[in-house]
């Protein structure tokens, strides 16, 4: 029971947080209709867009990080401790119980995002909302196939990807 649990909270907090800001980036986003634009504005649009699409939508989650997820929520499952349950969404996302390859790699992403959030709100018009359509499609992508790999697990209870756990949880002491 406690398994399940994490593993569904594990997945909502995941799939929460990538379609809330799908959401929030989608409204600024929008705004590129709002101004006038130029010829090289809708080029750079359609530029950026098909880079954050295979960017970060195929490589970075379709390829790494929602079959990963999907592995670490299925792990939970099968060895729920009580406070990687209540942590899940962390866990689930490799901030949390993960092998310190994986953990640097979490947290370096995450101050990468800061750093190019910090960046693109002080962008001018029109180019934080090309900006913000290129992210909105990437996380679109990201969320839908976390889903999808969420709902895979579900039904099979198994993953051929490494959870990349710590080697405290593989041997124990």
């Amino acid at each position: 029971m406690l398994g399940r649990i994490g593993f569904i909270w594990g997945s909502i907090g995941v799939l929460s947080l990538l379609i809330f800001s799908v959401v929030r980036l989608s409204n600024i986003a929008l705004e590129f209709f709002v101004y006038p634009v130029h010829i090289w504005h809708w080029l750079a649009l359609v530029v950026w867009v098909v880079f954050m699409a295979y960017s970060e939508g195929y490589k970075g989650f379709q390829q790494a990080f929602s079959p990963r997820v999907a592995a670490r929520l299925i792990w939970l499952r099968q060895n729920p401790k009580a406070w990687l349950v209540v942590l899940a969404p962390l866990y689930a996302m490799g901030f949390i119980y993960a092998s310190k390859k994986r953990i640097i790699i979490s947290y370096s992403i995450l101050i990468m995002v800061l750093v190019f959030v910090a960046i693109a709100v002080n962008l001018p018009q029109p180019w934080r909302p090309i900006v913000d359509a290129g992210v909105v499609v990437g996380l679109l992508w990201g969320a839908t196939v976390t889903g999808w790999y969420i709902f895979v697990a579900i039904r099979t209870g198994t993953s051929l990807v490494n959870p990349e756990l710590p080697s405290s949880a593989c041997h124990p002491s």
